[in-house]
């Protein structure tokens, strides 16, 4: 017999299955609680409730583990390129040589954006941030593609979903370069994804830029540690307007805006912009910390702790180790990074972070490594919803898919006024 909850409501007893999933995660599904009941579930936040079943990444905050479709993070990011974890999240497993060259060359041949498209950049001002223009251009792919956009249809997401992995870079580069004033970059058929993207960032008509393959590995190595992260804020957005049956683009568009906010994808140039500040301050980083405890300070330290992970984060340590060997590949003496690690060292060691288990999580050095590389700060969330596009669409494939789907409409209790006659109402005002 499976296992069931019961749940006691005046004199009335319910029983609830039990869902577990493969990594023995248990839930209580109350999808006939209301029928049953009259009773909804309350949870701000969603912090207690699961959305969906999903099959795509395994997240232990307790442990500090993180999987995609059952590999570690850790051989991934080891083992594999972009381009290949892509397609493991899109399509459940990792391909053979020939389907790796196959999906290489489709995004490769799909790099290229229509050139009326390009005309919108001009409408934008010069300071505008780069994710409000890429929301806005990704949305607006839906309408060169109005032919292959439709949800149900299986060719038209195979397709949709090469285009946004293979478009997204052009885009992205695009805006830096409108934001700088120089002019675009086409994509470069002879590159790999992150070569083609770096030279479209760098590169200028009147000289050769040359790729330095450790920056291209660098970068490679961050866009898979970001690549998906379960049912966060902006995967969970593109979940819920994608259950509409809106185009891809729009879907997608909808999770660029919500990674947008500096709590969700904003985290790595918050930490980075602390850095800046601890080094104008003057202050040691002893003080720095005995600030970030003290409950009259407005001042937080960011870049630690999480909402999931209640351990280290596995990202932050592979990452750690990437931003040491960039930095000394490049022979850059970042005094940034010198405070970073003094701060985490610190940290560390001091009972008030142990107990709370605050440990450093991954965009604690990310951003420090894309200041390395060149990336300008107000890319840096950007780059984040580069690494991010891949886990976002394979969210929405699987959803889109599943037997089971359907709007994504939550509840809420109506704490409002009760019920109020026209007059009486004219009346208060």
């Amino acid at each position: 017999m499976s296992e069931t909850a019961i749940i006691k409501i005046g004199d009335k007893s319910y029983e609830l299955p039990i869902v577990e999933g493969s990594e023995g995660e248990k839930a209580i599904d109350i999808t006939k609680l209301r029928a049953q009941t009259g009773y909804i579930t309350l949870d701000s936040g969603y912090l207690n409730t699961g959305a969906c079943t999903s099959a795509i990444t395994f997240l232990d905050g307790e442990k500090g583990i993180l999987r995609y479709r059952g590999i570690p993070i850790e051989q991934l990011a080891e083992n594999s390129t972009f381009t290949e974890v892509a397609y493991l999240l899109i399509y459940g497993k990792l391909p053979n040589d020939a389907e790796l060259v196959d999906w290489n060359n489709q995004l490769t041949r799909h790099t290229m954006v229509h050139e009326d498209l390009k005309r919108l950049f001009t409408g934008f001002p010069k300071d505008g941030h780069p994710m409000a223009i890429l929301s806005c251009l990704v949305a607006s792919l839906s309408t060169y593609y109005q032919d292959s956009y439709d949800p149900e249809n299986p060719e038209h997401r195979q397709i949709s979903m090469i285009r946004l992995i293979a478009k997204y870079p052009t885009l992205a580069a695009f805006a830096y370069k409108k934001s700088i004033g120089q002019p675009t970059i086409h994509p470069m058929n002879s590159l790999d994804y992150c070569s083609n993207f770096l030279n479209m960032m760098f590169a200028v008509p009147a000289e050769e830029y040359k790729i330095d393959p450790e920056i291209s590995k660098a970068l490679n190595l961050l866009l898979i540690l970001h690549a998906d992260h379960e049912q966060n804020c902006s995967t969970s957005t593109v979940r819920l307007v994608g259950s509409s049956l809106a185009n891809i683009y729009a879907a997608i568009s909808s999770g660029i805006c919500a990674l947008w906010g500096p709590r969700h994808g904003g985290a790595n140039q918050e930490v980075l912009e602390m850095l800046i500040s601890i080094q104008q301050s003057g202050l040691s980083v002893k003080q720095i910390v005995e600030k970030a405890k003290d409950k009259n300070s407005s001042f937080r330290l960011s870049g630690f702790g999480h909402r999931v992970y209640k351990n280290f984060d596995p990202r932050a340590k592979i990452i750690k180790k990437a931003c040491d060997n960039v930095l000394t590949r490049l022979g850059i003496q970042d005094p940034l990074l010198d405070i970073a690690k003094e701060l985490e060292e610190v940290a560390l060691k001091d009972q008030y972070f142990v107990d709370r288990k605050l440990y450093p999580n991954v965009d604690f050095y990310s951003g420090i490594i894309y200041r390395a590389l060149g990336i300008p700060t107000n890319m840096f969330t950007v780059m984040f919803g580069m690494g991010r596009l891949p886990g976002w669409i394979a969210q929405w494939k699987e959803m889109i898919e599943s037997p089971d789907m359907k709007i994504g409409r939550p509840r809420q209790i109506y704490t409002g006024p009760t019920e109020t006659s026209y007059a009486d109402a004219k009346k208060k005002a």
